[in-house]
């Protein structure tokens, strides 16, 4: 288990056999301290963070470059190259090929690509543009990211290939739409049934979706954010208040963690949206949450304790049953939709986008001229564009 310093760009390494955490390492890319840096500023020194999906490797990416941890210690990676920094990181699911965004190659500095190193060969390849990390569907084959805009957030979905190298994302044509931006990595349930999103960069929202259909069976948004700009006091207080890493799914089909500033955990069932609450913390708020590949939960406090939890139910648990419906949900996905061409210059131009109550077409936005003060700002924004585009016709 891995966790960012909150004092400096560092990350630090927890071993979780036996249900005791045991720290094995840091790395740390700076001695200096974030400090006063906040926002923009702040978010740029911060390291991007993954696991190799199949080894007890981390790869680690910000200021001066590069560098992986192995319980042998901390060494740059082989065939990627050590001066490089990406924003984002993830691997391939064989583990053959990470993947790093924005490209190198881009001198602008845009997330339009991104680069495919071939870990084996050391070469490093074009790929899709993407922004905020990379989850795999436990049911093999997909993989979902996400394309952020101020004005809308695009939740890709992409097919990757088993076995082959360099392996590169093939963005899909259906796609969720999500309000503004400033979302985290969307994570799967270990069923691979639901998923869900947390953000957004103004109000603290869950989403949950169910998979393969992508209908949104929960949406709500933590606290009470005061609406407007210039952001007043007490928003920007709760801003910093609520965790931005504060759910996750456990070993339970379909029940979603949160952890809240009270230090509660919240057990939620997406589909009845009933909550149970548990006291974890006393005296300090939760500020990270996260679950284990065994399936139990990690809970981290504002004073700097970490607690390994077990949660204890009669629910059926993922397993052999588990991976066979985390399989059919992830074929029935891939069978519903198509690639978008290899060639296609205008990715949006093939989208099928859903916000998990409706569904549009390209030719479907590019014809909306009207929209509610209820309908999401992306929408909104399209509608008034196509406006006066077509009255300049």
């Amino acid at each position: 288990m891995a966790g960012l310093d909150s004092e400096r760009p560092a990350v630090h390494i927890w071993g979780c056999g036996e249900g005791q955490l045991r720290e094995l390492g840091v790395v740390c890319l700076s001695p200096e301290v974030y400090g006063d840096a906040l926002g923009w500023e702040r978010a740029a020194r911060t390291p991007a963070v993954v696991w190799h999906p199949h080894q007890a490797l981390l790869v680690v990416s910000g200021e001066g470059g590069l560098r992986q941890w192995t319980p042998a210690g901390v060494t740059e990676p082989e065939g990627a190259p050590a001066a490089a920094s990406y924003r984002s990181l993830a691997f391939s699911p064989d583990g053959q090929t990470l993947w790093g965004a924005p490209s190198l190659r881009d001198e602008g500095g845009g997330w339009e690509s991104s680069d495919v190193l071939d870990l084996a060969s050391g070469t490093i390849g074009a790929g899709p543009g993407w922004d905020t990390g990379v989850a795999e569907h436990p049911g093999g084959g997909l993989v979902v990211t996400l394309a952020s805009d101020q004005g809308a957030t695009h939740c890709l979905f992409a097919r990757v290939g088993q076995g082959t190298a360099p392996a590169v994302m093939r963005p899909l044509r259906r796609a969720l739409i999500l309000d503004c931006d400033g979302y985290e990595t969307p994570l799967f349930s270990a069923d691979g049934r639901h998923m869900a999103v947390r953000g957004n960069a103004y109000d603290h929202s869950v989403e949950v979706f169910e998979f393969p259909s992508l209908r949104r069976v929960l949406a709500t948004t933590l606290g009470d954010p005061s609406p407007g700009y210039p952001y007043p006091q007490e928003w920007l207080d709760q801003m910093e208040t609520w965790s931005r890493h504060n759910i996750a799914f456990g070993p339970q089909p379909g029940v979603l963690w949160i952890a809240t500033p009270r230090g509660v955990l919240v057990e939620v069932d997406v589909e009845t949206r009933e909550p149970v609450e548990h006291e974890v913390l006393t005296g300090s708020r939760c500020s990270a949450l996260a679950a284990t590949a065994t399936g139990e939960l990690v809970v981290a406090s504002s004073e700097g304790e970490l607690l390994l939890m077990s949660v204890l139910s009669d629910s059926p648990q993922a397993g052999p049953a588990g991976e066979d419906v985390a399989s059919a949900a992830a074929t029935g996905f891939l069978e519903a939709t198509d690639e978008v061409p290899d060639d296609a210059d205008d990715l949006e131009a093939y989208l099928v986008l859903t916000d998990g109550t409706r569904t549009w077409e390209a030719d479907d936005l590019s014809a909306v001229t009207t929209a509610s003060t209820t309908d999401p700002t992306w929408l909104q924004l399209q509608a008034a564009i196509n406006k006066v585009r077509l009255a300049s016709e």
